[in-house]
């Protein structure tokens, strides 16, 4: 049995854990990183965002060309499988393992494959996929364990008709007609990819409106595209069963609704993953959903053990997650641990969705006088040249000191463009007003120039009145 002692160390190679250990190394910590996989990279690499925002890529590309009567006369006719177009978006997978790798040989981080679990709060154990154990020792460790997508008890997802946003990437069939139960961000996403295919998808949602952290706008708008590429978006409902076949599932709704296709995505929510580690021999406790609980300093309720990324809940992002790594590490070796907030929010539906800053009825309900500046993508040059004319750029400003407030986008690019606004929203109070996209060259044609069409409409509405 090895035994190996470090500084710092970090159990989860996602982006939260990467951050945090690349981090310390960079200033002279003796780190180390824990993964369970054979290869580092965490769900974020292998099951969650790279994989499935490459998929949405490919099928974008499939949609543009199906949409394109150039390209149809000359085009390959045969009808493309699921597995087909997966194995096409899996290629970024190897890419993203070299790459994330080479992170760690280069800044000396070494790397245990295996599972652990606590034996005490500076102690752990290592059981390595070939049966041996290893302990390792730490003055401080960083749980970045990550989540997985929740599964009830009462749904079989051992079935082959019967998924999660995990097992999807490896569906080996194409389904003519898919349900998806859970309207969140990754429903709505998955909900956009297949239709993009061709497919017929019952979009469940359990809510009275899609994604209703987004500005109604901008909500609006998404059902309405979904519901144009043929997504039958049903709101309102909640499980009841499922029953599932050698030939098809059924969802039973407790609305009495009954619901039948080739195969269900489950999409609702997600546990974090500690349920591994032992938590109990620290005295620690995950909430019902295996979530930790952490201070400012994403420090636990054990004074060397912290968490960041998804196992501490919201946002639940890798871009968070990323500044989640550096600030903990930070504030472990006695700098100051800056919390990630004004997070934006990145929707890679078909079309895509960002926003940051106060949606309008934020802005109503607290009674800050706000005024609306829109720029349509279809009146862009840009957008007509590259056909991505569907969308808008909406920026919310104070009527009376033009500060920006908010910045909501959707449409091609949406998750570049909204970074101008956030930039600009982020200066100092004199810094931050529309009148910079009044005085402020853009290049032409860009999407960037929504800005500059936005703010434009924003002030003739003030000069209006």
């Amino acid at each position: 049995m090895a035994d190996h002692s470090y500084d710092l160390l970090v159990i989860g190679s996602g982006p939260s854990g990467e951050s945090a250990a690349i981090a310390a190394a960079k200033i002279g910590k003796r780190v180390a990183v824990i993964e369970n996989r054979a290869v580092v990279g965490g769900s974020c690499a292998h099951k969650g965002t790279i994989p499935s925002k490459s998929l949405r890529h490919v099928v974008k590309q499939i949609i543009q060309f199906k949409a394109n009567s150039l390209f149809r006369e000359i085009g390959d006719s045969r009808r493309l499988t699921f597995p087909r177009v997966l194995a096409s978006a899996a290629r970024v997978i190897p890419k993203q393992v070299e790459l994330h790798t080479n992170f760690y040989v280069r800044n000396r981080v070494n790397v245990h494959i295996g599972q652990a679990s606590f034996i005490d709060k500076n102690t752990i154990s290592l059981a390595m996929l070939d049966g041996g154990r290893e302990t390792i020792n730490a003055s401080k460790i960083v749980i970045a364990t990550g989540s997985r997508p929740y599964r009830p008890d009462d749904v079989n997802f051992a079935h082959p008709r019967i998924y999660d946003s995990d097992t999807i990437l490896g569906m080996e069939h194409t389904p003519r007609h898919i349900i998806i139960y859970g309207a969140g961000v990754i429903g709505c996403e998955y909900a956009s990819i297949f239709s993009g295919l061709g497919m017929r998808v019952d979009l469940i949602n359990n809510r009275e409106r899609l994604l209703s952290f987004l500005d109604d706008e901008i909500s609006d708008a998404l059902s309405y595209h979904l519901r144009d590429s043929g997504v039958t978006v049903r709101h309102n409902e909640e499980y009841e069963s499922i029953e599932a076949n050698a030939s098809s599932v059924s969802l039973n709704l407790k609305s009495g609704k009954r619901l039948k296709a080739d195969a269900i995505l489950w999409c609702n929510g997600r546990t974090g993953n500690t349920d591994s580690l032992n938590l109990a021999a620290i005295g620690l406790e995950a909430d019902h959903r295996g979530n930790l609980k952490v201070d400012n300093n994403y420090c636990t309720s054990v004074d060397n053990i912290y968490a960041v990324g998804d196992v501490i809940g919201w946002p639940s992002l890798a871009s968070a997650s990323y500044g989640q790594g550096r600030a903990v590490t930070a504030g472990i070796f006695g700098d100051e641990c800056r919390l990630v907030t004004d997070v934006p929010t990145g929707i890679y539906t078909l079309p895509e969705i960002s926003s940051i800053g106060k949606t309008e009825t934020e802005l109503t309900r607290a009674r800050v006088p706000y005024e609306v500046g829109r720029a349509l993508f279809k009146n862009t040059a840009r957008g007509q040249i590259s056909g991505e004319d569907v969308g808008m750029l909406k920026l919310l400003f104070h009527v009376e000191t033009l500060e920006i407030l908010g910045v909501h986008c959707f449409g091609a690019e949406a998750a570049e463009i909204v970074h101008i606004g956030q930039a600009i929203m982020n200066q100092e109070s004199e810094g931050n007003s529309i009148e910079y996209f009044l005085h402020t060259t853009f290049n032409y044609p860009t999407m960037a120039e929504a800005y500059r069409i936005a703010a434009l409409d924003g002030i003739n509405r003030i000069n209006r009145r």
